[in-house]
């Protein structure tokens, strides 16, 4: 409509100052993604209990841990294009009520194969909440702060996996394995309410997709009060804006600069996510077959995600700032020190120092994947890129676990096990080398044009 008040959120959103509504925000999902993380690896804490009632052996251990795993594969494509049809909003709610209800069945569960159907299908549902809290997220905070706000997000994820251990110690042995799940059910539901009646839509998603202008305004007036805004203003995403003729679907995750930094993106991804689920899932066993006992192996494991955590807080400001490359140093870290770990002659603290040193670097190298997987791709398709990002990296997230069950099974010497990881860090070193090159020589970005609206 000529004489049309135009509002660029972008612009809105870059020059916001810091207030209540970015920050709620992060806080509930901080808190969906705390039991996101412990849904997802307390099986980790719980597989002794689980061996001994259902008389498990390392193979099948390690395929209930990737049965999950694959679970999250499908539910990062199938939620991430569900939430760039939909919408943020509803998606994520409907993957928190999802993995809420499973989780809490998962504890009823009176077979193996009930475990890897149940698993299976909860996977799903984690996997695709954490690519749209992160989407969403980025998209309400200026570019200088996305990584970081990626980062404390994960904390959540981080913190969740780690209070896996002290839980199950707690409940497993007074009440069995089935009161852990039971506890993080009830837990996740309960975040879910929250989320339900405070989590905001994306107003760059919708500005994008040219919807709901009345709930742009109200969001926009949230983040900036100060601000002037027509009743009757249209609403642009101005730094996303796509030029005519551009691909959709995932052909657009392959676009001019993005055919190179997608497929490494990918690489890195997957290499990261090997080594990281291969320690998450397997690191209490391996320590109890190194000697230490179960309630050292367990606590040792819990407090090497809080060494995870300390590792992407020391990244994320560095990866604002100096982009991609700060997490290729974390790999570039992590290579001599499973080295280390792997082939030298350790005693029983200076084993778990070097351990604990490995999940600072490779976990914060891991929180950093996390913090870029979003930051590439523009809001209209954000999601499915990001869901992408995160599915294909379950291949990693896969394989680790099912390659280290079949090493266990073998007479192949445990502590060298953490030699072989030192390969993962260090692809994904490379590609994120190549990526940031391919980024700092890419493409230039495409000037602003209005958005028309879409056809609903």
């Amino acid at each position: 409509m000529a004489g049309q008040p135009v509002v660029d959120v972008s612009e809105v959103i870059e020059n916001q100052k810091k207030g209540p509504f970015v920050i709620r925000l992060v806080i509930v999902s901080w808190i969906i993604t705390f039991f996101d993380g412990f849904d997802m690896n307390v099986i980790s804490y719980v597989a002794p209990y689980l061996t001994t009632e259902f008389e498990l052996s390392r193979v099948a251990l390690g395929n209930l841990f990737s049965v999950g795993i694959f679970g999250t594969m499908i539910g990062g494509l199938l939620f991430g294009y569900m939430g760039d049809r939909i919408g943020r909003r509803p998606t994520i709610l409907a993957a928190a009520f999802s993995f809420a209800v499973l989780t809490f069945a998962f504890a009823f569960a009176r077979s193996y194969e009930q475990l890897l159907v149940i698993r299976f299908v909860n996977g799903i549902a984690i996997g695709g909440l954490l690519p749209l809290c992160w989407a969403l997220n980025i998209e309400y905070v200026p570019r200088r702060f996305r990584a970081t706000v990626v980062t404390v997000v994960m904390l959540g994820y981080t913190f969740g996996s780690a209070i896996g251990a002290p839980i199950t110690i707690w409940l497993a042995p007074r009440f069995g394995w089935g009161a852990v799940y039971l506890f993080a059910g009830v837990g996740t539901l309960l975040a879910a309410i929250l989320l339900l009646a405070t989590l905001p839509e994306s107003a760059r998603y919708l500005a994008a997709k040219g919807r709901r202008p009345d709930l742009v305004a109200r969001y926009l007036r949230k983040l900036a009060p100060d601000r002037d805004l027509p009743d009757d203003a249209r609403y642009i995403v101005g730094d996303e804006a796509r030029p005519a003729g551009a691909k959709t679907g995932i052909a657009a995750l392959f676009e001019r600069d993005l055919r190179w930094i997608t497929p490494l993106l990918w690489i890195a991804y997957i290499a990261s996510s090997m080594a990281i689920f291969f320690k998450a899932n397997w690191t209490p066993l391996v320590l109890e077959i190194l000697g230490y006992t179960r309630a050292q192996a367990a606590t040792f494991s819990s407090v090497s995600a809080v060494g995870s955590a300390l590792g992407g807080l020391l990244l994320m400001r560095f990866t604002d700032t100096k982009g991609p490359i700060s997490i290729a140093v974390m790999g570039v870290v992590a290579v001599p020190l499973l080295l280390y770990a792997g082939l030298g002659d350790l005693g029983f603290w200076s084993f778990l120092i070097v351990n604990f040193m490995v999940n600072i670097v490779m976990g914060g190298a891991h929180v950093g994947m996390h913090s870029i997987s979003g930051v590439f791709y523009p809001s209209a398709y954000r999601a499915n890129g990001t869901g992408w990002a995160t599915s294909v990296a379950k291949i990693g997230s896969v394989a680790g676990p099912m390659i280290g069950g079949f090493i266990l099974a073998s007479a192949f010497p445990v502590r060298y096990i953490y030699a072989l990881l030192a390969v993962s860090p260090a692809v994904l070193a490379v590609a994120i080398f190549l990526m940031s090159r391919v980024r700092r020589h890419g493409a230039e970005p495409a000037k602003p044009v209005a958005l028309a609206p879409e056809a609903t």
